[in-house]
């Protein structure tokens, strides 16, 4: 018997086709497997698969009497990337919380503490000759009992040449609490030294409780801090804070002081910066008799002003 029995035609069979003798499926006869069933004519089973252009359409395979059918590509719309996008990211979010959360615990049960000394100063700012601030913000501090004041430029501090204010803070971190230091500093031109004693910062805020909380309240001078700038004195070295807007009914124009007047003196300390004229007002108890020195016209005048209360 031969081994590829010739199954008879159907009825409808064109010439270039034949028949597969697994499923009697029709095919073209010059292919030597089925592609319906995969049967390779005589030699059983085999696999049966496409080529795919690159230009998106399918080549049948060799022996194959269709043409090639193009393939639809199906493309992401704009809301689904954006969709793929949100999950992506809450995807990455909840990883990376994953991961710091746990770091972040074990840090946090590392206490670090920095202790540093308190001169009782505010804003430090670089000098063309060291190192200037703008006031002395603490009654009873080291800067007030050492005599400084808002607009002092210290050159030197504990021995060492002072050229920034990163120095200074430096100096801050590493000057031992409650160590006495010897200060030299600039004002109006002239070299002045003192010594200043550094103080804690639980100390510091102590005090500066203790000025906020005072019974007696804080004095007020009757001028608008926001008008007033510092100026000048022509022919001297001297600086001063020259007033603007004056209150009507207030303790400054009652004693006598006029807008333009410029202050340079303030209850017994020098006036150079906005700043410590401002805080030197707060500063006065109220109701009380201070000594103003300013220069009107050329001339010092010393008024005595009895301090209001705000």
């Amino acid at each position: 018997m031969s081994e590829n029995p010739q199954i008879p035609l159907p009825v409808n069979a064109t010439p270039n086709l034949t028949t597969c003798s697994n499923c009697h499926s029709p095919m073209p006869a010059e292919l030597r497997f089925c592609r319906n069933c995969g049967f390779r004519l005589g030699e059983g089973l085999a696999e049966y698969t496409e080529t795919v252009r690159f230009d998106g359409t399918k080549i049948p395979a060799v022996g194959s009497v269709s043409a090639p059918v193009p393939v639809k590509r199906r493309r992401m719309s704009g809301m689904a990337w954006i969709f793929l996008a949100l999950v992506i990211f809450f995807i990455g979010a909840a990883a990376f919380t994953a991961v710091i959360s746990p770091m972040r615990e074990r840090v946090g049960t590392i206490n670090i503490s920095v202790k540093k000394s308190y001169t009782g100063v505010t804003g430090w700012e670089n000098s063309d000759q060291g190192v200037t601030f703008d006031s002395v913000n603490l009654p009873g501090g080291p800067a007030d009992k050492a005599g400084l004041v808002g607009g002092d430029v210290i050159v030197s501090f504990d021995g060492q040449r002072i050229e920034n204010d990163d120095q200074i803070r430096d100096l801050m971190v590493r000057t031992p609490i409650g160590k006495t230091v010897d200060v030299q500093y600039l004002r109006d031109g002239e070299t002045h030294a003192t010594k200043l004693t550094t103080i804690s910062e639980q100390e510091f805020e102590r005090l500066r409780d203790a000025f906020e909380d005072r019974p007696e309240g804080r004095g007020q001078f009757g001028y608008d801090p926001g008008d007033a700038k510092l100026v000048e004195i022509p022919g001297t070295k001297l600086h001063g804070i020259q007033l603007g807007d004056i209150s009507s009914s207030g303790p400054a124009i009652l004693a006598g002081v006029k807008a333009n007047d410029i202050v340079i003196e303030f209850d017994g300390a020098p006036i150079r910066t906005v700043e410590e004229l401002r805080m030197r007002v707060r500063r006065a108890i109220p109701y009380s008799t201070i000594k103003v020195i300013v220069m009107r016209e050329g001339q010092k005048v010393e008024i005595p002003v009895k301090m209001g209360r705000q």
